[in-house]
């Protein structure tokens, strides 16, 4: 029989050494927290955990030894852990893989002193650099996929291409029609508004042509389909991760990057640009029918003065942006999917990270569009 779970703490060479043993089971996980908070390193710079005596090991203990081997390191302490015994190492390492299953050190609920903001900066920062360059090699990942695809078309999977246009596309059609018709009644008004001071009511026209056709039209459109189509992308692969699908996909030698991301990315790409063209019909209609009401701008007037509107690249600078938004859209919500782990909160959780991100780096990426075009002068 396992003996009961202990363990001791102490100091060897300047190092702060944990040694554990028995078995470290659900049982006595509250007893061995308790002792675990009061562990105290001093002022050593390096801890050594010996696992020797470990006889038997859960979850829970496997979870207590890695929250205490990570809350040594928050301490600055250059951690190692040895002696682990071979029956006990896989469940260690399944558990250190599931990162977002282990809280990191319980931190206290008060932060003061300019040391604490510091460090919550450099973590912030250390975090959003290695976001981006995990989604930099996911880029490259599926840039490779995407010429291998190119060479052998038939690897591209139709049906379920079709499918993902349907949803992104046609099933949007009603939000991205409703919301750009109404902020076309919006800008006409307000515009209407402020022009009237100037007895230049009939260049709210043009207001809404250069709001709508350059930015709104197809940023509008954007963020929708980031919410809407990049959140279903990250809780559908997510899901699938949960019930290990997607390592069953692996296991029969196919590639999830080929079969989950590429139809998804493609059908974006194909459709973001039509719902541009349509948020622009729509939010142009919006604002035709509130210049008829409010400033008795009939439709012809409207679509002359429109015309005059319409000069150099206004009208297809929203389908151009389209597709470079799509992709942006498409990668986040199927990189954050395939990031789940095997929780049903981290489907949540993504799902909320790839929309923020994604509406994050439309703007951005839009922002960038437009310097580009002020100096091109376009």
């Amino acid at each position: 029989m396992a003996q009961d779970a202990w363990l001791e703490s102490g100091f060897r060479e300047g190092a702060f050494v944990l040694r554990a043993g028995g078995a470290w089971r659900v049982q006595s996980a509250a007893e061995l927290d308790r002792k675990l908070d009061a562990l105290d390193p001093g002022a050593a710079r390096s801890a050594l955990i010996d696992l020797a005596e470990v006889e038997s090991l859960d979850s829970a203990g496997a979870w207590l030894l890695l929250r205490t081997e990570r809350a040594l390191e928050g301490r600055g302490l250059a951690v190692r852990v040895e002696n682990v015994r071979p029956e006990i190492e896989p469940l260690l390492r399944k558990v250190e893989s599931s990162r977002e299953a282990v809280p990191r050190e319980r931190r206290r609920h008060h932060h003061h002193g300019f040391r604490d903001f510091v460090r919550d900066i450099g973590e912030a920062t250390v975090w959003f650099l290695l976001q981006a360059s995990e989604l930099i090699g996911f880029l490259g990942l599926v840039t490779i996929t995407v010429g291998r695809t190119l060479r052998h078309p038939e690897r591209l999977r139709l049906i379920s291409l079709v499918t993902h246009m349907e949803r992104t596309g046609v099933s949007a059609m009603p939000i991205v029609g409703l919301i750009c018709f109404l902020i076309g009644v919006v800008m006409a008004y307000q515009g209407a508004d402020q022009l009237h001071r100037f007895g230049a009511e009939i260049y709210t026209v043009n207001l809404l042509a250069i709001g709508i056709l350059r930015e709104l039209g197809i940023l509008l459109t954007a963020i929708i389909v980031a919410g809407r189509s990049g959140s279903a992308f990250t809780a559908e692969i997510g899901a699938m991760k949960v019930h290990e699908e997607v390592d069953a996909m692996r296991t029969l030698g196919l590639d999830p990057v080929e079969i989950l991301v590429l139809p998804r990315m493609f059908a974006l790409v194909l459709v973001l640009p039509l719902l541009s063209f349509y948020a622009n019909f729509m939010g142009l209609l919006g604002g035709a029918l509130m210049s008829w009401a409010a400033l008795d701008i009939n439709l012809p007037l409207f679509t002359r003065q429109l015309q005059s509107a319409l000069f150099g690249w206004t009208f297809w600078l929203g389908p151009l942006k389209a597709p470079f938004f799509a992709v942006v859209i498409s990668l986040i919500g199927c990189y954050q999917g395939l990031k789940v782990s095997q929780s049903a909160e981290s489907v949540g959780r993504l799902t909320t990270v790839s929309v923020v991100e994604s509406i994050f780096l439309v703007i951005v990426l839009d922002a960038g569009f437009s310097i580009v075009f002020s100096y091109l002068h376009v």
